[in-house]
C-alpha cells in the first residue's frame, strides 16, 4: 500500500518497503489494480494534462501519465522515505521538472494545492481514519477525473485488514489500515458533480473512476 501523511505511516512505508515496491515496479510494471486504474484512465489522457497523485509513494501513476503526454504532476505523500525515492526515479525517467513533491498529510496540506485534471487515490483511502474528509477535500480538487482504488466493503475484506492489523499490534506498530464504506464514499464523490463511469474489481479491491463529462469519449 502506498502511503498517505500519517505519522505512524513512517513506520510502514520506509526506505526498505520504498526500494522493494521500486524494485517490483522495474520487473514487472504496474502491480495489477494500478494497472487496472490507469487502463480505467487512458480515456482521459490528453497532452499537457495535469495529475494530483495522493499517497503516491514512489509516484508510479506520475510516471505512467507522464510519460503517456501527461503535462505536470503533483504527488503527495506522508513518507519521506517513498518521497526520496519518487525523486530518484523521476531523475532516472527524465521527469522530474515535470513533478512536484509534497510532503505530508493531504488533508491538512489541501489548502495549498491546486486543482488538477485527474486526482488519483490509490490504495490511499485504505490508509487514513477520516475518509470523510480524505475524498471530500481531494475530490474537490478532481477538475475532470477522480480514481480510487479502495478496499471492497464486504465481510471477508474486513476479516482480511483485521489480520493484517493484528500483525501491527504484535510488532507494536501504530499503523492501521481501514475499510471504509464505499457507499459513503460514492455519496460524497456524487455530491462534488462527479458520476461513476467505470468500475472493476479483485478480491479484495475496488478500482473505480468517476468525471464530470457526459461521457468519456
Amino acid at each position: 500500500m502506498d502511503a498517505c501523511g500519517c505519522d505512524a505511516f513512517a513506520s510502514i512505508f520506509d526506505r526498505r518497503t520504498a526500494e522493494r515496491d521500486r524494485d517490483r515496479y522495474h520487473r514487472n510494471g504496474p502491480d495489477r489494480t494500478t494497472r487496472m486504474l490507469l487502463e480505467q484512465l487512458a480515456p482521459y489522457q490528453a497532452s499537457g494534462t495535469t495529475l494530483l497523485d495522493i499517497g503516491g509513494g514512489i509516484g508510479i501513476i506520475d510516471q505512467e501519465l507522464l510519460r503517456a503526454g501527461a503535462g505536470h504532476a503533483v504527488l503527495v505523500d506522508g513518507s519521506p522515505a517513498y518521497l526520496d525515492v519518487a525523486r530518484q526515479e523521476a531523475r532516472r525517467a527524465n521527469l522530474l521538472d515535470r513533478i512536484e513533491f509534497v510532503e505530508g498529510d493531504f488533508t491538512k496540506r489541501a489548502d495549498a494545492i491546486d486543482p488538477a485534471d485527474i486526482v488519483t487515490l490509490d490504495r490511499v483511502i485504505c490508509c487514513y481514519p477520516d475518509a470523510e474528509a480524505l475524498v471530500g477535500l481531494s475530490v474537490a480538487r478532481a477538475a475532470t477525473v477522480y480514481g480510487l482504488v479502495l478496499p471492497r466493503d464486504r465481510r471477508l475484506t474486513r476479516l482480511a485488514i483485521a489480520l493484517f492489523n493484528a500483525s501491527y499490534r504484535l510488532r507494536r506498530k501504530a499503523y492501521r489500515a481501514y475499510v471504509h464504506s464505499t457507499a459513503r464514499v460514492d455519496e460524497i464523490v456524487a455530491a462534488s458533480g462527479l458520476q461513476l463511469r467505470s468500475e472493476r474489481r479483485t478480491f479484495i479491491w475496488r478500482v473505480v473512476v468517476y468525471d464530470r463529462q457526459a461521457s468519456t469519449g
